[in-house]
């Protein structure tokens, strides 16, 4: 299968023919240059783009100091072509101030360690310019290469992490995320905050598989958000009228009951017009509602536990 990254719209998605055994979300390593033509790093690169044209609006949805960084020079910088005239925001940006906004309101909510995981595109700037809480941990899943010319390219401005807040990357490729993660300290028994934009989502299997990763992973009561992209539906549904459904019923068999946010709507919330022209990504919050694999184990050991020591109390009654 060919790529699916269309020149109009922002959407950080790619197709492949590549499985997702072993809780491996991406596709092989590619040799990616800052300036080449890899479909992933072009589509982090518009997404960059876009932050940074609303970043210079006059009354920005949202700022994001260091965005300069990832836009080539030959694409151009003029602020002064972003004028109030053009001001009516995009899909994407909306759904990038949205995401920021649950992603804070819910974690300064949450008691003892945060645990965000960002799925992203490996050029986010999520965990330098939000105002994370203390003791927030911060797990982002992207493209390695990517992510290691981003990294650099921060650094080179001076972005730094909080140092109340921990930060970790989980390279894509890598074979088994799950593992990764929780070697790398994520904690299922305790509650965290998923939030899906920009990774590259290549096969309705490699979707399904991250929402299995979430599900085993994630506490119950957790929060999964983000951007799917809408193509997923029609592989399988193929008629727009039953998209929900069947998101309903994926989510669902995942353990999360599944909320779809319109752009619309959140446009009015942020008192926005709406925006204009098709996109290709789908607005969602979801809420786990079952165990985590963490949470299961403990409840095996209390359960294993209890009836131990109701043998012992029969063997000393006899």
């Amino acid at each position: 299968m060919g790529t699916a990254l269309l020149p109009s719209s922002p959407p950080l998605i790619c197709c492949s023919t590549n499985g997702h055994k072993g809780r491996r979300f991406g596709g092989p390593r590619a040799k990616l240059e800052f300036n080449g033509d890899d479909p992933f790093l072009q589509a982090a690169i518009r997404a960059a783009s876009l932050r940074f044209q609303e970043t210079h609006r006059p009354d920005p949805l949202f700022i994001d100091p260091y965005v300069s960084c990832f836009i080539p020079p030959s694409s151009g910088k003029n602020t002064k072509q972003i004028s109030a005239s053009t001001a009516s925001p995009c899909h994407y940006c909306l759904a990038t101030k949205f995401i920021d906004d649950k992603l804070l309101s819910t974690a300064n909510h949450m008691d003892g360690v945060r645990q965000i995981v960002l799925l992203t595109d490996g050029m986010d700037t999520r965990p330098y310019r939000l105002k994370w809480p203390h003791s927030t941990i911060i797990f982002d899943i992207s493209p390695g290469r990517i992510f290691t010319i981003a990294s650099e390219r921060l650094k080179g401005v001076g972005a730094k992490i909080s140092r109340t807040s921990m930060f970790i990357h989980v390279p894509l490729e890598s074979h088994d995320i799950q593992a990764i993660l929780q070697s790398k300290g994520f904690n299922g028994n305790r509650p965290s905050i998923w939030a899906l934009q920009g990774l590259p989502v290549m096969t309705l299997a490699s979707f399904k598989e991250i929402i299995s990763v979430v599900s085993s992973l994630a506490m119950k009561g957790s929060i999964f958000l983000g951007e799917m992209p809408s193509w997923l539906a029609k592989t399988e549904v193929g008629i727009k009228s039953n998209t929900q459904k069947w998101m309903d019923k994926l989510f669902m068999s995942n353990g999360f009951r599944l909320g779809v946010i319109a752009y619309n709507d959140v446009a009015k919330d942020v008192l926005r017009d709406p925006p204009s022209g098709d996109y290709g990504n789908i607005l969602f919050v979801a809420e786990q509602l079952q165990l985590s694999d963490d949470q299961m184990e403990s409840w095996r050991r209390e359960f294993q536990r209890m009836e131990e020591e109701g043998d012992e109390d029969g063997f000393e009654e006899l």
